[in-house]
């Protein structure tokens, strides 16, 4: 692991209660900080993320500043070790491309941590689209939005948080935007705090807001067809349907989509597989993001 902040903590804690992973050590420059992460997990700590390198690594999961993904992704890559990049890949298209260039030279695995993949509802929805439930997909409206975050400064809202949603539509939808328009602006975040951005796949439509004002935090998606509409929840992880008859509220067991996608991750290490989310993947939804950014007030 490299970087225990908020995210990378969860990290740390999902490997170590996993049986088939063995956490050798995590690297974070807040020596304080990591030491007693270490303790509470029992590994070791180190502040220079160069040295995990001679642990014998199969595996690393890198959570640090967007700007940082790419000078750490090589270091580890460069030496064979397998990556899991938490998203968005890179805070440039440049960058993502060669992160991905590398990995495939040095025949590594490379996933993009787009969590909301391996959220049990993201899946349960993309059944109910595949098997014509809702008939004909129309559109399909995202809100993700809640309270300022001032941990975040690297990057603006669109590359933070609506990356997220980007991954979900292009997902859902199976197809790449032929048409991108947005309106972002930045009050508390001179780079972007809230977002309307509007994509257009031809036959279907996808909007996505996001902000960091509302004082509660909303994590939803409404996906409307010829035949129905359905409403998701990503927070209770909840599906209702409605077509002209009924109204169904579809079953759901409940999952970490952390694990899901950390056990994913090391699966396709183990069994030499290709990510759900590669860099590829990864890449397509930043191109999206920074040509949405670029009408920003």
């Amino acid at each position: 692991m490299v970087g225990v902040g908020e995210k990378g903590q969860n990290h740390v804690r999902v490997y170590n209660e996993m049986e088939n992973a063995d956490l050798v050590g995590i690297a974070d420059v807040n020596e304080r900080k990591v030491k007693e992460i270490a303790n509470q997990h029992k590994t070791k700590a180190f502040t220079n993320y160069k040295d995990l390198l001679n642990e014998d690594l199969n595996a690393v999961s890198i959570v640090v500043p967007t700007i940082l993904h790419k000078k750490v992704a090589l270091e580890f890559i460069g030496e064979g070790v397998n990556c899991l990049i938490e998203k968005p890949i890179a805070s440039n298209i440049g960058d993502a491309k060669e992160i991905i260039k590398e990995a495939e030279k040095n025949n590594v695995k490379l996933a993009v941590g787009h969590i909301e993949r391996f959220n049990p509802v993201v899946t349960k929805l993309k059944e109910i689209i595949e098997k014509g439930i809702l008939g004909k997909m129309l559109l399909i409206s995202t809100r993700r939005v809640g309270p300022f975050v001032p941990r975040i400064t690297d990057v603006g809202i669109i590359v933070d948080l609506a990356t997220h949603d980007i991954d979900v539509v292009r997902y859902l939808i199976g197809k790449e935007a032929v048409n991108i328009f947005a309106k972002s602006g930045g009050i508390k975040n001179k780079k972007g705090d809230h977002a309307l951005i509007l994509l257009d796949f031809g036959d279907v439509s996808a909007s996505i807001e996001v902000n960091w004002f509302t004082p509660h935090k909303v994590r939803s998606l409404v996906a409307t067809g010829t035949e129905g509409i359905a409403y998701l929840d990503y927070l209770k992880q909840e599906i209702e349907v409605y077509n002209s008859e009924c109204k169904m509220i579809q079953k759901i067991e409940r999952k970490e989509p952390l694990r899901e996608e950390l056990e994913h991750f090391l699966e396709c290490v183990k069994e030499s597989k290709e990510p759900l989310v590669n860099g590829y993947e990864g890449l397509s939804v930043l191109e999206i993001a920074i040509k949405a950014g670029r009408n920003h007030d």
